[in-house]
C-alpha cells in the first residue's frame, strides 16, 4: 500500500469538491456550478487572474471504477500590461479542464505516480492545481494589446500610437556633446573669430 502525503483539505475552500453526495457506482453523475475568488498568484508576470476575481465553475463530476473523473469549463477575468507599449489590458481566459482523481488504495492509485493523475484525499478533491495548471499555460508569456500595437519610442518612451506621424528626435554626436554645453563664447578681445588669419599663422598641408 502507497502512503501518499495528506494536505489536510478545508471542505469549505472554494475549490475544493466534496464527492460525499455522489453515489460510487460508475457512470453516476454531479453537475457543479459555482463563482468562487481567485486564489493568488495564478497568472505570469505580465497577465493573470486578479487574486480575488470571479472564477466561474461549469464541471462534471462522474464515478469512474477507480475514482471520480472531473471535466468541464473554468473562466475568469485577466488583467495585465501590453508586452511592447505597456497600456493595461483588459481580457479573459477560457479553459477546459478535465483530470481523474483516484480512489484511495485503488489500482490506480497504487500504480500510477504522484503527477499523473490526482487523488481523493478522504471525500475531498483539490480543483486547484488543475485549474492553475491549464489557466497559466492558456496565458500569452508576451500579452500585446493589438496585433499591430508598435510599442514605446525608445528615445522618450511614449506609444508610439499617441505620437504625431512626424515624431522624431534630433540625436547629437556623442562626442560634440560636451561643446554644445559651453554655448557661444563672449565677445571680447581676442575671441573675435571674424578676424583673418595671420599670414605668419603656421599651416599644415595634409597629403
Amino acid at each position: 500500500m502507497r502512503n501518499h502525503p495528506t494536505h489536510h483539505l478545508d471542505a469549505r475552500a472554494p475549490l475544493i469538491l466534496d464527492t460525499r453526495d455522489l453515489p460510487r457506482s460508475p457512470g453516476s453523475m454531479r453537475e457543479v456550478r459555482r463563482v468562487v475568488p481567485a486564489p493568488k498568484d495564478l497568472g505570469l508576470e505580465l497577465v493573470g487572474v486578479p487574486p480575488g476575481a470571479d472564477l466561474d465553475l461549469d464541471l462534471t463530476m462522474q464515478s469512474v471504477t477507480e475514482g471520480v473523473y472531473v471535466s468541464g469549463h473554468v473562466s475568469a477575468a485577466l488583467s495585465g500590461e501590453c508586452g511592447r507599449c505597456l497600456r493595461p489590458i483588459d481580457d479573459t481566459v477560457d479553459v477546459d479542464i478535465a483530470e481523474l482523481y483516484a480512489y484511495a488504495d485503488s489500482t490506480t492509485d497504487e500504480t500510477a505516480e504522484e503527477d499523473e493523475v490526482g487523488r481523493i484525499e478522504g471525500d475531498l478533491i483539490d480543483l486547484e492545481p488543475v485549474v492553475r495548471d491549464a489557466v497559466v499555460l492558456a496565458l500569452p508569456v508576451n500579452p500585446v494589446c493589438a496585433e499591430d500595437c508598435r510599442g514605446l519610442c525608445p528615445e522618450c518612451g511614449v506609444p508610439w500610437d499617441d505620437l504625431p506621424a512626424d515624431h522624431g528626435h534630433t540625436v547629437t554626436d556623442p562626442r560634440w556633446a560636451a561643446l554644445s554645453k559651453l554655448g557661444p563664447a563672449p565677445a571680447g578681445p581676442g575671441n573675435d573669430r571674424s578676424t583673418s588669419t595671420s599670414s605668419n599663422d603656421p599651416t599644415v598641408t595634409e597629403n
